[in-house]
């Protein structure tokens, strides 16, 4: 009886293990942005803004989420009146078709009064290959008309 209990328990422990052993990776891109804004509204009222934007990238996949944080403070000249904060991450499409084994990096835009043309501006996200000699560069931009504009291309080598 104790055979059959350490085999149950072994083969109960594989199973268990087995998914973990194959689990994605998934790694923080090492580009992360912030910009702020400060605004004045009625009442001599400060309201400062701060969004961050991180990228999460699946190494297997190719497939990467764009995340974004943003704090808006609001304050008059004795106190902070109001705090909120706000944010998520977004599942974007696969870079690459096939699974291996790849890495990434990604930038944003500065704020839309500077370089944006078309409203909040955009990015662009760098992956490659980490078994082949393959890149691929993808910039994402906003349209101004409702939907994102987004483009790869394979770089050659020379």
């Amino acid at each position: 009886m104790n055979q059959v209990v350490k085999i149950c328990f072994g083969a109960a422990l594989m199973v268990t293990l087995a998914p973990i052993a194959q689990a994605d990776e998934f790694k923080l891109s090492n580009n992360q942005r912030i910009s702020c804004s400060r605004g004045l509204s009625a009442g001599k009222l400060n309201t400062a803004t701060c969004k961050s934007y991180a990228y999460i990238f699946n190494v297997k996949t190719s497939e990467y989420f764009r995340c974004q944080v943003s704090l808006a403070l609001t304050r008059d000249n004795k106190e902070v009146i109001n705090v909120q904060t706000d944010g998520s991450c977004t599942r974007k499409p696969r870079i690459f078709e096939t699974d291996s084994s790849y890495s990434f990096d990604a930038t944003e835009t500065e704020p839309p009064n500077t370089n944006s043309f078309f409203g909040p501006g955009g990015y662009s996200v760098w992956a490659s290959d980490n078994t082949a000699q393959k890149v691929r560069g993808c910039i994402t931009i906003s349209s101004g008309l409702g939907s994102d504009i987004s483009k790869c291309l394979d770089m050659t080598f020379q």
